[in-house]
């Protein structure tokens, strides 16, 4: 069974999905020489009314996250829009399903890191990022952030916090990640593969 850390995000517009392929980079920067590689998964749209059934592949892009993607991954890094400093509702009901896993502790001991991006800078992207580790606390995972000994984290000046990987969309979201995102997302993808190659093989602590 390969080893591997999921990237797991939702994204509307496409620009969280840009920041989940950075991630995915830099863990398969750094786990690639221990065999632990990236694998990405989405969530699909949820609707108050279901009139048409969704098809159960995508039609394009990454496919949909199962329960078992979840369970035999080394790390988790979540990513997901802002909506109103929380969470998106895809990405919060595929997490509301997960209480199998817990039961069993199958996520407890395993790293995760969290990243957003908002249209405008104070759209909520702490905010965000601190919905996301609530779950992934309950799951006893370890939380990871970035620290301040990334140069890019100080200067940037269109996201990038503490908390995790952001960045600022516009309020049409066309906005491009700036040179110091795209490193602050490969640094939080590197980060995460260390902590997961570390930890894999070792009991993890309950």
């Amino acid at each position: 069974m390969s080893r591997y850390v999921l990237v797991l995000y939702y994204s509307k517009y496409g620009t969280t999905r840009q920041m989940a392929h950075l991630i995915a980079e830099g863990i398969e920067q750094e786990g690639l020489p221990y065999g632990l590689e990236a694998r990405i998964r989405t969530v699909p749209e949820i609707a108050p009314v279901t009139t048409v059934q969704a098809p159960s592949v995508p039609l394009e892009g990454e496919l949909y996250c199962e329960l078992e993607d979840l369970r035999q991954c080394a790390g988790l890094a979540l990513g997901s829009p802002t909506r109103f400093g929380n969470m998106a509702s895809p990405l919060k009901y595929f997490l509301d399903q997960t209480s199998s896993l817990w039961l069993a502790g199958d996520l407890q001991g395993k790293p995760a890191c969290m990243f957003t991006a908002t249209g405008t800078m104070h759209g909520g992207q702490e905010s965000t990022l601190l919905s996301m580790m609530n779950p992934l606390l309950h799951h006893g995972m370890f939380l990871m952030g970035l620290p301040y000994a990334h140069p890019a984290l100080s200067s940037t000046q269109r996201g990038g916090t503490p908390y995790g990987a952001s960045y600022v969309t516009g309020p049409s979201h066309d906005q491009p990640l700036t040179t110091e995102e795209k490193n602050l997302c490969l640094a939080q993808g590197r980060r995460l593969a260390k902590l997961a190659h570390i930890l894999t093989g070792h009991e993890r602590i309950q």
